[in-house]
């Protein structure tokens, strides 16, 4: 399963290469659980048959749903494959291992998403714009054109977005207008 930017090409040379006679994939954005066409599959799963995946991420979107993924499978005596993880549910060991990467996996996810919160919430806030855009922009220019004794500007980019209360890539247009 991919989402819509992903090509599905490797992982359905994967499946074919391991035997399976039925395949299918759904086309769906990572962040949602919802599977339409694993949904319709279901009724067509006959008892002592495997459901392969590639990788576990292809098949759940967070542990909860994966865990319901594995006792609806079991429920239905329906093994599980994945090719990457070489996990196979029919065993007591691939059962153990398929709990476990999926805890992995999971928590891997989690620190991803605090780690984007974290930079997000870290990241400068602009200070309000005092003043007109004109009159910005006119300190914009007088900040980047002051220099030290030794010639070096005195002021980054970064500062005189953050002093004037406007973003970076403002600072460059207003350095790129003519006047």
């Amino acid at each position: 399963m991919s989402t819509r930017g992903q090509n599905s090409d490797s992982q359905l040379d994967e499946l074919a290469a391991y035997g399976c006679d039925k395949i299918f994939t759904d086309k769906v954005t990572g962040k949602h659980a919802e599977r339409p066409e694993l949904d319709k599959r279901w009724p067509t799963c006959a008892k002592a048959t495997c459901f392969v995946i590639t990788r576990l991420s292809r098949a759940m979107r967070s542990l909860k749903h994966l865990l319901a993924l594995a006792d609806e499978l079991r429920e239905r005596d329906v093994g599980l494959v994945v090719l990457k993880q070489q996990i196979d549910t029919t065993t007591p060991t691939g059962r153990l291992v398929f709990h476990i990467l999926g805890a992995i996996d999971e928590f891997q996810r989690e620190l991803i998403v605090e780690g984007t919160r974290e930079g997000l919430d870290a990241a400068p806030r602009p200070r309000p714009l005092r003043g007109s855009p004109a009159q910005a922009e006119r300190r914009v220019r007088r900040m980047y054109q002051a220099t030290g004794p030794d010639g070096k500007r005195l002021h980054t980019v970064a500062e005189i977005a953050q002093t004037v209360g406007v973003h970076r890539t403002t600072v460059y247009d207003y350095l790129n207008r003519e006047g």
